[in-house]
C-alpha cells in the first residue's frame, strides 16, 4: 500500500496541513519527488500532474471505481470491471470530461442494479 501511495502524497509535501506552502519542515528542505508504480520519477504537484496525463486512462479508471466504490456502498467486485472499462473507453473518447464520467457511472449496471441498505 505504502509504496504505491506514498508517491503520490511526496508530490503534496509543499502544502502544510491547512494547504499553505512550504519550502521547509523545520531546518530541512523538502522533498517533493517520488517515483510512480513503473519507475516514472516526477517532482512535485506539475511533475505528478505532467506524469498522469501521460496515461489518464490510469488515473480515470481509479478514478471511476472509487466513486462507484463511493455510490454503491460496497468495494468494486469482478463482476463491476466490464463496466469500468466501459466507461473509460467512452470518456476518453469524451476527452475525459469530468461530467461525462459521473453520467457515465451514474448510467453504469452497477449503480443502476445497486442495492440499498434497506433491501
Amino acid at each position: 500500500c505504502h509504496a504505491s501511495m506514498d508517491p503520490i502524497g511526496f508530490a503534496l509535501e509543499n502544502f502544510d496541513a491547512i494547504g499553505q506552502w512550504r519550502m521547509r519542515e523545520g531546518e530541512a528542505l523538502i522533498d517533493a519527488s517520488g517515483l510512480l508504480p513503473g519507475g516514472r520519477a516526477f517532482t512535485g504537484v506539475g511533475g505528478l500532474e505532467e506524469e498522469l496525463l501521460k496515461r489518464p486512462e490510469l488515473f480515470v479508471r481509479t478514478l471511476c471505481e472509487k466513486l462507484l466504490t463511493f455510490g454503491l456502498g460496497r468495494g468494486m467486485e469482478p463482476s463491476d470491471a466490464p463496466a469500468i472499462r466501459r466507461i473509460v473507453r467512452e470518456a476518453g473518447a469524451e476527452d475525459y470530461r469530468f461530467s461525462r464520467i459521473i453520467l457515465r457511472i451514474v448510467g453504469s449496471g452497477p449503480f443502476m442494479m445497486r442495492r440499498t441498505a434497506a433491501e
